[in-house]
């Protein structure tokens, strides 16, 4: 492993331009349940009835408090030693930019500046009928708009809705531009999101894939890299400072 990390330390070096994908996995460091292993959130629920545009049309009150219980998680919840690392390696100038399908909104809270919201953020609730934003704490005391009394929602992207089409374009413009491509924390499981990683190496970027479990774009890395990112990332911290 420490091979790849290596290789991994001086790609990051020598990139005029690195992009970083994060998924689940970046936060489960952070306390939070990832979505597909053993232990994820879609074990526990199915998603399309709590996580899509038909629970909210439906059964907004189940969906109401599902909502409710996962933006009072995130109260609690902290960046990890990853989200750290990534909005230091942003102000030292070796990350271009993230490309998150987490809404935790934790990379943000790490400090880093440009980040692009793949599947919207759990920090905000908007109205469905009139667009208003609040603080996602509004959740928490009511669940319909004060102003024109329709439903509150998280601004995350519903199974059921399309991604964003600012994050989605500049997630594969940078894609497309990019010298170095790290995905971490992800199964490249979902569409769309998880065609960037090859559209960045189609494109001639290198490509790293730190996760606990495989994906189907192993085969395509430069690297694979098998641990706990806050370590994983800590390493090559390390290497990085020493040149």
């Amino acid at each position: 492993m420490n091979d790849k990390i290596e290789l991994l330390a001086k790609a990051l070096q020598e990139s005029p331009s690195t992009v970083v994908f994060t998924g689940a996995g970046m936060s489960t460091e952070s306390g939070l349940p990832d979505f597909r292993s053993s232990g994820g959130l879609w074990k526990q629920y199915r998603p399309e009835e709590l996580a899509s545009t038909d629970a909210l049309n439906r059964n907004f009150e189940q969906f109401a408090a599902f909502y409710r219980q996962r933006i009072e998680t995130l109260g609690d919840v902290q960046p990890n030693k990853g989200h750290r690392i990534l909005a230091e390696w942003e102000r030292l100038g070796l990350v271009s930019a993230v490309v998150t399908q987490n809404v935790d909104g934790l990379h943000q809270a790490a400090g880093s500046k440009t980040v692009w919201e793949l599947h919207g953020t759990l920090t905000r609730v908007r109205c469905q009928s009139c667009g208003g934003e609040f603080p996602a704490k509004r959740f928490s005391e009511e669940t319909f708009c004060g102003h024109c009394g329709g439903k509150l929602r998280p601004a995350v992207v519903l199974f059921g809705e399309m991604l964003p089409e600012k994050a989605l374009s500049a997630a594969m413009d940078l894609a497309l531009s990019c010298s170095l491509f790290l995905v971490l924390g992800s199964s490249l499981a979902v569409s769309p999101a998880n065609l960037l990683p090859e559209r960045a190496k189609r494109h001639g970027a290198g490509l790293f894939i730190v996760n606990n479990t495989p994906t189907h774009l192993d085969f395509l890395a430069d690297g694979v890299i098998r641990g706990s990112i806050g370590d994983v990332l800590g390493k090559v911290n390390e290497m990085i400072r020493k040149d």
